[in-house]
């Protein structure tokens, strides 16, 4: 129903390897954007979340790279960290990200594995 976006930058960050391995684990298709190679992506991340934070994951319409809804704000300054806005999720541990891709049909309840629970 969506793709799933995963905004990053190539420097290593530790909250990008615990998103992929989970994506990985679960065979999770999603489509990755650099933010420190591209200026827009860069931008939306900072208008969505206040910081440049990565991992953003986005659900969104198919063939876009835009939340599918409007996601909810956060108060300025806030950590966007773990915080579920809809459709998007930024630096999640792997139960929060875990929850986000089975509420939005990235995985199913009969694919979580007991690790991650």
């Amino acid at each position: 129903m969506y793709d799933l976006i995963m905004y990053t930058r190539t420097a290593g960050c530790p909250f990008v390897t615990l998103a992929k391995r989970v994506l990985h684990d679960y065979n999770v298709p999603y489509r990755e954007i650099f933010i420190d190679e591209d200026p827009q992506a860069y931008a939306r991340v900072l208008a969505w979340t206040g910081f440049a934070s990565v991992p953003t994951l986005v659900a969104a319409p198919r063939g876009d790279v835009l939340p599918y809804a409007p996601v909810a704000p956060l108060p300025a300054g806030a950590s966007p960290r773990g915080v579920h806005r809809g459709a998007m999720i930024t630096e999640p541990n792997v139960q929060e990200l875990c929850a986000w891709l089975l509420e939005h049909g990235f995985i199913s309840e009969g694919d979580l594995h007991e690790t991650f629970n």
